[in-house]
């Protein structure tokens, strides 16, 4: 079974560059080749809830705050800024910001409910809680000027996101909470570990903004890296090829409305299909579902 879903990662990788391939000879005739993705006639009219829906429905409020950073990349964070079970609102709250790994989201976090989420447990606990959102992401497609139809739009990396992202969601959350606090809790998963480091390395001054900083998963250094896909892929990593060529300043696995609906819906909390997801995820990242 890992031999076939490592086999099908791989084909999506090789479909991928096609794509980016393709993109590279149409562009100059001026076609839109995004719309491919998205085109109107085969929308499939479900709803695929948000990250705000995800909340609500559980009875906590929610805000969706827009930021935009310094280079003109405008993110969509989300907080639940207190605990309807508590009625805390007018209480002091510490701040936790909350990122996302690689090619994650702000869904993560909450998909698995109140009983198991980490969000809900901080917000009950008495935290005020927020979760980030990186350039690029299903939240975080805006630009004051540049179009996600432009190759210029995703022209960023990890770097990026930790220079200009994190900062900018650390100073949001600190002048929305209103309480006069100079630093936060910083929770982060992989990739967002990845930035925190980029973020604290070149920014020092920004160490004086975090209280406590959680890294799961943490991603530094890559070279004793026991993921089959990294290995295999990692010929190609780390320098100038014609791989980075054709994957260079486009989105990867771009964004398609029906696919992530069709996914939310046959994937999501009490489906049918659940274990069956569950099971796929946790053979690609090597991983128990339950902590021990």
């Amino acid at each position: 079974m890992h031999d076939y879903f490592l086999s099908a990662i791989v084909l999506l990788v090789v479909i991928a560059v096609a794509v980016k391939s393709a993109s590279i000879f149409i562009t100059p005739f001026n076609i839109p080749f995004y719309k491919l993705y998205n085109p109107a006639e085969t929308e499939l009219g479900i709803k695929h809830p948000t990250t705000r829906d995800r909340i609500a429905d559980h009875g906590y409020p929610v805000e969706h705050h827009h930021i935009v950073t310094e280079d003109g990349y405008i993110l969509g964070v989300f907080r639940i800024p207190y605990s309807h079970k508590l009625q805390n609102q007018n209480e002091y709250r510490p701040i936790v910001l909350i990122q996302h790994g690689l090619m994650g989201g702000s869904d993560a976090w909450v998909s698995v409910g109140p009983n198991d989420a980490l969000p809900y447990m901080l917000v009950d606990s008495g935290y005020d809680v927020w979760l980030g959102n990186g350039r690029g992401n299903t939240y975080s497609r805006n630009h004051t000027s540049r179009s996600t139809e432009k190759t210029d739009f995703w022209c960023f990396s990890w770097h990026d996101i930790g220079y200009y992202d994190i900062a900018a969601t650390i100073d949001f959350t600190l002048k929305i909470n209103g309480q006069g606090q100079q630093s936060i809790h910083y929770v982060g998963h992989s990739q967002g570990t990845t930035v925190f480091f980029t973020l604290m390395s070149l920014r020092p001054e920004y160490n004086e903004k975090i209280k406590t900083a959680h890294m799961f998963a943490p991603v530094a250094i890559m070279t004793h890296m026991k993921n089959q896909l990294v290995r295999l892929l990692s010929f190609i990593l780390g320098h100038r090829n014609i791989f980075s060529v054709l994957f260079s300043n486009m989105e990867f696995l771009p964004y398609n409305r029906n696919i992530l609906t069709m996914i939310s819906n046959i994937c999501g909390h009490n489906r049918l299909l659940r274990p069956v997801c569950v099971y796929i995820v946790q053979k690609f990242y090597n991983g128990r579902r339950w902590n021990k």
